[in-house]
């Protein structure tokens, strides 16, 4: 894994394909820097739970949306187990 120009969390870097999506959104990049390890911690785990690549992507894009409204965690999820 590359090292990423953005922060990950405190248990997960942070993935390419959600990087990738952060970097071509400037609103939702600005909540991501903005929101604390735990919290991208969160967002990230979220994003790696699934089991499909389809799903996967839904999420990068549904992550990006909230996080351009500004949400800071994702909603109606338990949390990281990893932590």
């Amino acid at each position: 894994m590359t090292e990423s120009n953005f922060p990950g969390g405190i248990v997960h870097d942070l993935p390419a394909d959600l990087e990738s999506a952060l970097a071509a959104d400037s609103k939702a990049l600005e909540t991501w820097m903005d929101i604390s390890p735990i919290a991208r911690n969160e967002w990230i785990c979220w994003v790696e739970s699934v089991k499909k690549m389809e799903t996967r992507n839904k999420r990068i894009a549904w992550g990006c949306s909230s996080l351009r409204d500004g949400k800071r965690r994702p909603c109606c999820w338990p949390g990281c187990p990893h932590r």
